[in-house]
């Protein structure tokens, strides 16, 4: 295929993305405002769940117009050649191809993130602070988007400037050393991520004695499940939405809660939200999904590398000359439908792995409360209690809060 193919190729791949995202979202919007199942009755009262319509809409005509955009920039930029005008111009600029590629990933970081801030500052200060749950501040953004920007420069060079490093010495045979080097970073910052990253933008503060750790704790001797890291995290900081996660591996696990959590739930609420953390642990949920993150990085850098050092790929993106950065941008664009296909099937396993952590907490704590807990959590977070089946096949990480009531319901049934 020759250059000008490859370039409506890659037109058509973004068109179809689009259109696809626009009509299941379409979908969703509509199967908003049906009736709230039987199992459901009682989540909102009528206020509240005229407030999630509202807040729905909301959104959803947010990310209409976002998409749009995004959508008519990105085709305009390549049907006229301007990723590689970009290439042309930072080469006056780069001493080397090495610097050139980080000149123009960063620059093209910049430039979409400097863009795209009136939108993030209209989703904050608009639309999650007219529905309650903005509690940032204009200062705490900018913070954030300062550290942000270093968290990139730092790990996203160095993990740049190793891969164009090994495509340079090695040429085709990168992928395999680079995947190697993924392998290793992913399994880093999965037992590190908390320690290192988290203290960055909120105060971690281990859980104080008293009623609620000897709750957890109690249950954690139940189970066997050796637990002694357990934090509260600021998340009011920002929002008013509550979460809970599991990191880590051996002993460098934690649990952490947000104290937005903390606030809004019982005791036996937080300790079924840990249970099925912990069920998480015991069925190696973690350990898996890094093993099939792993694998799909490999399967990805191996079909990288039998592109990257195309000169058609190049032409196609408008540049002159062969650049790799060019070859990588124009591969993630390629790779999407692929990428799409992996990520469909990873979230059909992170919903079975959601199931039989729902399980787990169950049949070692007891269903009602972890139902009590989901459901508060989908009023707090005003969500969507009917979304659409497809949107739910194509995007969704974790089953409907219908789908998992409904499972645990059963097998509270079964075990009698």
């Amino acid at each position: 295929m020759d250059e000008r193919g490859l370039l409506f190729l890659l037109i058509g791949i973004i068109a179809v993305e689009f259109i696809v995202d626009f009509m299941v979202g379409f979908l969703n919007h509509r199967s908003a405002n049906q009736n709230i199942p039987d199992e459901l009755a009682g989540i909102y009262n009528e206020a509240q769940y005229e407030k999630s319509q509202r807040y729905e809409v909301a959104n959803y005509r947010f990310g209409v117009i976002t998409g749009t955009i995004s959508f008519v920039v990105t085709i305009a930029v390549l049907y006229f050649g301007w990723f590689g005008d970009l290439d042309l111009w930072l080469r006056g600029y780069a001493p080397n191809e090495l610097v050139l590629s980080l000149y123009f990933f960063a620059a093209l970081y910049f430039i979409s993130d400097i863009l795209t801030i009136p939108f993030q500052l209209y989703g904050t200060f608009i639309i999650e602070e007219k529905f309650g749950f903005n509690k940032s501040s204009m200062k705490t953004f900018i913070l954030d988007k300062v550290k942000g920007y270093f968290l990139s420069i730092l790990i996203g060079g160095v993990m740049l400037t190793a891969l164009i490093l090994l495509i340079f010495s090695l040429g085709k045979d990168f992928w395999l050393w680079f995947w190697l080097v993924i392998g290793v970073f992913m399994v880093f910052m999965n037992m590190f991520y908390t320690s290192l990253i988290v203290p960055l933008f909120n105060k971690l503060t281990p859980l104080e004695s008293g009623e609620l750790r000897d709750k957890i704790e109690a249950y954690a001797r139940k189970v066997s499940f050796p637990l002694t890291n357990i934090f509260v995290v600021d998340g009011s900081k920002r929002s008013s939405k509550a979460n809970a996660y599991f990191s880590g591996l051996g002993n460098r696990k934690k649990i952490v809660l947000y104290d937005t959590l903390i606030e809004n739930h019982t005791h036996d609420e937080l300790v079924a939200v840990l249970a099925h953390e912990v069920g998480h642990y015991k069925k190696k949920h973690i350990i898996g999904g890094m093993v099939l993150g792993v694998v799909q990085t490999g399967i990805m850098l191996y079909l990288l590398s039998l592109m990257i050092f195309s000169s058609e790929v190049t032409w196609a993106m408008g540049g002159d000359t062969t650049a790799i950065h060019l070859n990588i941008l124009a591969f993630g664009i390629l790779f999407s439908p692929l990428s799409k296909v992996l990520g469909i099937l990873m979230s059909i396993v992170s919903r079975k792995n959601e199931y039989e952590a729902d399980a787990y907490a169950t049949e070692t704590f007891g269903a009602d409360p972890l139902k009590s807990a989901l459901k508060k959590l989908s009023t707090d977070h005003l969500s969507n209690l009917t979304p659409h089946p497809w949107h739910v096949f194509l995007n969704y990480s974790h089953p409907t809060l219908l789908q998992r009531i409904r499972a645990m319901n059963k097998l509270s049934s079964s075990s009698y």
